[in-house]
């Protein structure tokens, strides 16, 4: 079984899945330990014990463990960040296109590392006696990184927490790279202490799987890549929701929305794959990718404000911060004893014990009964329907026009990060699905997708997606360079560079897939290699769906009849169903990982790809007033998906193609998908 930790601002949840089912088997929930000694490393621990004592869960069945974390984030967002001192190499030039500004990051707190020069005698011994943790940056290290990792292994020697600007970024731009470094130094100290705790809990436990750790692409890393890039964890918190859509939900296209108890996350995931952007931390970018998520201050348990007489105001303050309790979760006596109140425009009502109860969103949704019968957010309705009617004959409102104005003020605020993100990507507004996530996602997801006019749904075991997100991760590595004109000897390395990577990170090396791509107008290629852990892939007894399973599935993305669409192609673990306009990929399990536009799909023999893929490039070869534009070309063998986008030559894509099918028998079936572009 797989088994997923989400550390959330409140709770800490834990779940166990069935790796080959992917089904949820058991959840707990304890509170997060931000003030313990430990940190939040001590309920992370305290959530597994609990897990496996309460569900007599065999630790030797564990093939797969991970979790997600806020402390990367909260540390920067917080300005609680150790002492760092930059090394620069390259001289008086190296220093200075590698210097920058100090950073604001909490308020009034300014990140302003010390600066020392990597020639400077006895530089170490200066910087050990003055700062936490080190950064070494210079010029060209992207491509000759052996300075900048001696000085890093020396620092490392000596106790002191170390990391270099080629460890955390393979792009070009030494001041970016440099700050990016810098930031990674800065919560090194707190993250190495936390993982370590966590990873000698998971060996204490008798679990054979590694401890891995939520990236924030969605992704997993071993605590040895934590203990070199923390910064990588930023937004894995948001980032397990989305895996979760992913990987539980099996949302290929739409606006997965993640609603919990203080804010809602808003994100794209399109064609089965999140978008990605990227991170600028205190107003600077650095160069960390990361998911394109819209974090809004409204949620479930948000504090409604008035004035006036009329709700002018839902969130950013919650219920539970602030101390207050909700009404829907309280009984109709209390309700009834309580004397409504407005405490600096705050709508609530006052109890007999003086704790003080709030009509949230939450409260709201179950006095108006718009949630499903049985959602994780469901409380006492009557309770509820008592407390709008009590506080909104206060303002000279009936309850129902109370509870409406509520949801009405908190899906505006929805409304305007999901507009957003429609114009962003330049959605099909008719196509456009919200998908609901989180414990209040059945709170403001249904009421809003009806004011909005858009379909929606609610994920399955909403309240536990992000853990679920993260019990069913893959590990994850990206290898990124800027190239002008790259050749296809150039693809092929950095293609081989990323497999390595992803397998230093803890991914079989016989199951990583990896996508290609090339931004000509930055020169810019990107390689992202993906691939579950070998203890995983051992365990891993896959359900055949069976044809029609799958038909149904690629019609249910597709939006078209079942009976209406053609099979197109079969191999491996494959199928690939086409409509008039799209076609989907289906694995054996049912599952849709691809949704291509136009998409053309033909099954060759491994020995004739080199011969024939050329002549298919060239028919899906589009010309226009500003040049070609090469088809994105996809291969399907086994159970692996190869992806090679934007490529300008059909050569690249053939070596990429062919150092992809490297000692694949000549006989063996391979599914090559070609999908036009726009010159």
């Amino acid at each position: 079984m797989r088994v997923g930790i989400d550390v959330g601002g409140t709770f800490t949840d834990v779940v166990a899945v069935d790796a080959a089912t992917r089904e949820m088997i058991a959840a707990v929930k304890v509170p997060t330990t931000h003030d313990h000694a430990d940190g939040v490393a001590a309920g992370i621990v305290a959530g597994l014990a609990r897990l496996l004592a309460e569900h007599a869960i065999d630790p030797q069945a564990i093939a797969f463990i991970a979790h997600s974390t806020t402390q990367a984030t909260n540390a920067l967002l917080e300005g609680d960040v150790a002492r760092v001192g930059v090394v620069t190499l390259g001289g008086r030039a190296g220093r200075f296109f590698a210097h920058f500004a100090p950073l604001a990051l909490a308020q009034g707190v300014r990140f302003a590392p010390q600066w020392f020069d990597g020639a400077a005698p006895g530089v170490l011994d200066d910087a050990a006696a003055r700062v936490d943790a080190l950064a070494v940056s210079g010029p060209f290290g992207v491509d000759r990184p052996a300075a900048e990792a001696a000085l890093v292994a020396a620092a490392r020697a000596r106790g002191l927490a170390a990391t270099s600007g080629a460890e955390v970024a393979t792009q070009y731009g030494l001041r970016a790279r440099t700050r990016t470094a810098a930031l990674n130094a800065a919560i090194l100290p707190r993250m190495l202490r936390t993982s370590r705790l966590t990873a000698r809990a998971v060996a204490d436990a008798l679990i054979p799987a590694p401890l891995m750790i939520m990236r924030s692409d969605g992704g997993v890393m071993d605590v040895a890549e934590v203990e070199r890039r923390p910064i990588l964890t930023m937004l894995s918190g948001p980032a397990a929701g989305i895996a979760g859509a992913l990987f539980h939900e099996n949302v290929t296209d739409g606006i997965f929305i993640e609603v919990g108890g203080t804010s809602a996350d808003c994100s794209v995931i399109r064609r089965g794959a999140p978008q990605m952007r990227p991170a600028r931390i205190g107003g600077h970018r650095t160069l960390l990718r990361t998911l394109d998520v819209r974090t809004i201050g409204v949620a479930g348990g948000s504090l409604v404000r008035v004035s006036g007489g009329r709700v002018v105001e839902v969130g950013p303050r919650s219920a539970h911060i602030a101390g207050f309790r909700y009404a829907a979760f309280c009984d109709e006596a209390t309700i009834a004893a309580a004397r409504p109140q407005v405490d600096d425009g705050v709508l609530a009502l006052i109890a007999d014990d003086g704790s003080r109860i709030a009509v949230t969103p939450t409260c709201a949704a179950n006095a108006l009964g718009t949630m499903t019968a049985g959602a994780f957010a469901c409380g006492d309705a009557a309770a509820a329907r008592l407390a709008c009617a009590r506080v909104g004959t206060a303002l000279g409102l009936s309850g129902d026009a109370l509870a409406r104005a509520v949801l009405d003020r908190a899906s505006d605020r929805l409304r305007c990060t999901v507009d957003e993100l429609i114009a962003d990507y330049a959605l099909d507004r008719s196509a456009v699905t919200l998908v609901g996530g989180g414990g209040a996602a059945d709170v403001l997801v249904p009421y809003a997708a009806q004011r909005f006019g858009l379909a929606h749904r609610i994920a399955r075991d909403a309240q536990v997606i992000s853990p679920l997100g993260v019990a069913l991760a893959l590990v994850r590595d990206v290898i990124e360079r800027t190239i002008v004109d790259p050749g296809p000897a150039d693809l092929a390395r950095i293609r081989r560079e990323a497999i390595d990577a992803a397998v230093a990170a803890g991914a079989a090396p016989d199951r990583v897939d990896v996508v290609v791509e090339i931004d000509t107008a930055r020169n810019r290629v990107r390689a992202t290699a993906s691939g579950a852990t070998a203890l995983v892939e051992g365990a891993q007894r896959a359900t055949a769906a069976g044809l029609e399973a799958q038909r149904a599935a690629a019609a249910q993305q597709l939006r078209a009849p079942a009976a209406a669409l053609t099979l197109a192609a079969t191999g491996g673990s494959f199928r690939v169903f086409a409509s008039v306009r799209e076609g989907a990929v289906v694995d054996e399990r049912g599952i849709v990982r691809l949704v291509l536009p136009g998409v053309r799909a033909r099954t060759l023999r491994r020995g004739d790809i080199a011969a024939r893929l050329p002549g298919f490039v060239d028919d899906d070869t589009a010309f226009g007033d500003v040049g070609r534009a090469l088809p994105d070309v996809y291969v399907l063998r086994g159970a692996r998906i190869g992806a090679f986008a934007g490529m300008g030559e059909a050569a690249q894509i053939v070596a990429l193609v062919e150092d992809e099918l490297a000692g694949v028998d000549d006989d063996e079936p391979v599914i090559v998908l070609s999908v036009p572009r726009r010159a």
